[in-house]
């Protein structure tokens, strides 16, 4: 087996092609979904959603991968871990990827689900809420981590979304403490409410015995520590020594060190069309400025920059180089 390339970054996550469309709230109620969440469902429901959507954009996606990509944008190195099918989904996914100057290099399954998407309504106020068949990522376990791939970057990172299956969840545990034992960081993205509540002692456990940096919203933090405040879920990660890099929308976002606690405004935004993929570009930003040395403010900025960025188009990677953006920041 070849020994995998040095990276910055090695990010595991799910592997899904993103199906958008511009829908009124109407659309939906009509669906029944709960506006602004991610609901998981299966290939017939996905199939009953597209049909009733209207014109559609489809762009390689998943929030890990968004995240690799937004962070090879800035110029830094990234390879990515997942699963897809050896169908045209799985052939556009990982041309993509590779396209966007990420490393991924997973052979395609030749059986089993078909590879994954998420079905994404835009509302006019530019919420999200997604739909999301998970299929060939569903089967992501241990036997999926390599270990020379962790071993081989600075940073691992976890994508949240990706937590929904025992198997997932085995893999992150082998992943992170493989990563542990070779001095990578670990980082992971709590990615959505919902599925925290689903998995909230997982994941506490997972953050506390090897977690080096989390990436959540506002909603995210308070429901991990079940608590009704901002300050008081700030005040527990701090008790664990994690450091949490934490969004809060259009008042940006809150770096959470053991002995700081660090504003930074959001980056301004002539027009906000959808906030797909914000949070994972943030991550993008941050990962690279904590990869590369800089210092936490300067690490949150340059997450601000990202995600104003994807919020200004359709979709949820980045249409400019990041690294062009950020240039009087980073040089």
């Amino acid at each position: 087996m070849t020994t995998p390339t040095a990276v910055d970054v090695v990010g595991i996550g799910n592997a899904l092609v993103d199906v958008l469309s511009h829908e009124d709230d109407g659309f939906v109620e009509r669906i029944g979904v709960v506006k602004g969440g991610m609901e998981l469902i299966d290939e017939e429901r996905a199939a009953e959603i597209y049909a009733l959507m209207g014109p559609t954009v489809e762009v390689s996606g998943g929030s890990a991968a968004n995240t690799m990509v937004g962070f090879a944008s800035f110029g830094g190195s990234a390879r990515y871990l997942s699963r897809v099918r050896d169908d045209q989904l799985g052939g556009v996914f990982a041309h993509d990827l590779r396209a966007s100057g990420v490393e991924f290099d997973v052979p395609p399954a030749t059986h089993g689900p078909a590879t994954g998407c998420c079905l994404i309504v835009v509302t006019p106020d530019a919420e999200r809420t997604l739909n999301t068949f998970l299929g060939a990522s569903a089967t992501f376990g241990p036997d999926d981590v390599d270990p020379a791939a962790v071993s081989s970057a600075r940073v691992l990172y976890l994508e949240g979304y990706l937590f929904d299956t025992p198997e997932a969840q085995a893999a992150f545990r082998v992943a992170a403490a493989h990563a542990n034992e070779h001095d990578t960081l670990v980082a992971v993205s709590l990615s959505d409410g919902f599925c925290v509540e689903r998995h909230r002692a997982a994941f506490t456990a997972l953050i506390e015995d090897h977690v080096d940096l989390v990436f959540a919203n506002e909603a995210e933090i308070t429901s991990l520590y079940q608590v009704d405040d901002f300050d008081s879920a700030a005040a527990r990660v701090r008790h664990h020594g994690t450091i949490a890099a934490l969004t809060r929308g259009a008042a940006g976002s809150v770096v959470v060190t053991e002995d700081a606690t660090i504003a930074v405004p959001a980056a301004p935004v002539t027009a906000v069309v959808d906030t797909t993929g914000a949070g994972d570009l943030y991550a993008a930003g941050f990962l690279y400025g904590f990869s590369q040395g800089h210092s936490h403010e300067v690490s949150a900025r340059l997450g601000s920059i990202a995600a104003a960025e994807v919020i200004s188009h359709l979709g949820a990677r980045p249409q400019v180089s990041l690294r062009e953006l950020a240039a009087d920041l980073l040089d």
